[in-house]
């Protein structure tokens, strides 16, 4: 058997699965795991996946890659059904994949420009990923994982606009702009560019392309050539997710955050004005250290307040060397219960949305496995099979609570 990549974590680790199956090259009955540090949760899964590939097939070679072991690959390392840990920079070179060191993982603050690897396609996914940013200059209390990707570097403009047009050139209907903290992109480039003019780059030289979609964003760092993009350009896609984290001034601090409550809700308003069909998404984390119950229903109140329609629900996870992990702690039976209602307000939002929806003409890019997704990024179950990346004028008949039924 030849190589295979199971894949943890954000549309980044996906794209680089791409890039590892091409850096590796032939490697005999080998599975690499690109892991995810976000959550200790995501540790411990791929923890155990490792262990059930082992079991599945005891004669293969199993490389451990990806944030979690950036990180922390002694710990990886030390399990017996590894056989090497490769950092997050160098599963991206074929050179690090031809030695045979146990552990090869560099120091990540020391990387000082985003290389970024060309990826023309992705196995099982119709849209286009490119990844235009890397790293976080942030720290925030709760996250681990500036330390997994090092700082903030970015794509320059021109070679970012070039290798949107080979994407295009390639059939791609629909491109994502991914990073980790892609609304920081620019910072360290000559003439500091931000976001929102490599979207209208884009957007202005690639007239072929249909639809630009972001990954997450930070609304309080969306610079003012973004939000004029969102409303004047059809093609950039009326879908933004966003990285609230919580809607209590106090917590919000104590995250070291740079929004506040009413920033959040302001920005929301201020787009869904500029551009009135908009979907907003966030990512919520429930439970963080010192939060009470008036604090936690801030956040609850925030989907009705921001008119969220998707929620990335975290129950608080201490991870061990960030500022959060010393805090006073919320009991985990709190923690779990408040993700609960709150996963249950998101689903709520969620089909309120989807009833608004129902009657609506949606275009629908089919995607595989008789899905597709709509402007605001509603998945749609197609009523007939499609090819994958046709963009589908379609009635919208109904939902069954998580996605739309179209005629």
């Amino acid at each position: 058997m030849s190589l295979d990549v199971v894949t943890f974590g954000c549309r980044l680790n996906i794209t680089e699965s791409e890039v590892i199956r091409r850096a590796a090259g032939e490697l005999d009955d080998t599975v690499v795991v690109n892991t995810c540090a976000v959550t200790a949760e995501a540790v411990r899964q791929a923890r155990q996946s490792i262990r059930r590939l082992k079991r599945e097939r005891p004669d293969a070679r199993i490389v451990v890659t990806g944030c979690a072991a950036q990180i922390t690959p002694e710990k990886f390392a030390a399990m017996p059904e590894v056989a090497r840990v490769i950092g997050n920079t160098e599963k991206l070179e074929p050179r690090a994949w031809g030695d045979e060191r146990r552990i090869a993982v560099g120091d990540i603050m020391a990387v000082k420009r985003h290389v970024g690897h060309a990826v023309d396609s992705i196995e099982g996914h119709t849209r286009a990923f490119l990844q235009v940013q890397n790293g976080c200059d942030h720290r925030c209390t709760f996250c681990i994982i500036p330390f997994g990707r090092g700082n903030s570097r970015s794509l320059p403009v021109d070679e970012a606009v070039a290798r949107a047009r080979r994407l295009v050139a390639r059939g791609h209907r629909e491109l994502v702009l991914t990073g980790v903290d892609i609304t920081s992109y620019g910072a360290d480039l000559a003439g500091t560019p931000r976001l929102g003019a490599l979207v209208k780059r884009v957007l202005k030289e690639i007239p072929e392309l249909a639809r630009l979609r972001l990954s997450s964003i930070d609304s309080v760092e969306a610079d003012a050539d973004l939000l004029d993009a969102l409303a004047s350009e059809p093609r950039l896609m009326p879908h933004l997710h966003l990285s609230l984290q919580s809607a209590d001034d106090l917590i919000l601090k104590r995250m070291r955050r740079r929004h506040t409550r009413e920033q959040a809700i302001a920005f929301c308003n201020e787009v869904r004005r500029m551009r009135p069909d908009v979907a907003f998404g966030a990512d919520i984390i429930a439970g963080f250290p010192t939060e009470t119950e008036d604090m936690f229903a801030r956040s609850l109140d925030l989907v009705d307040e921001c008119g969220l329609t998707q929620l990335h629900v975290f129950p608080f996870s201490p991870r061990p060397g960030t500022p959060a992990a010393r805090m006073p702690q919320v009991p985990r039976d709190a923690v779990k219960e408040r993700a609960r209602r709150l996963r249950e307000k998101g689903e709520a939002a969620l089909r309120s949305h989807l009833d608004a929806q129902v009657g609506e003409r949606r275009l629908v890019l089919a995607e595989r496995g008789g899905v597709g997704h709509t402007e605001q990024f509603t998945c749609v179950k197609l009523a007939a099979p499609a090819v994958p990346g046709t963009i589908l004028d379609l009635t919208m008949t109904g939902h069954d609570g998580r996605q739309l039924l179209a005629a």
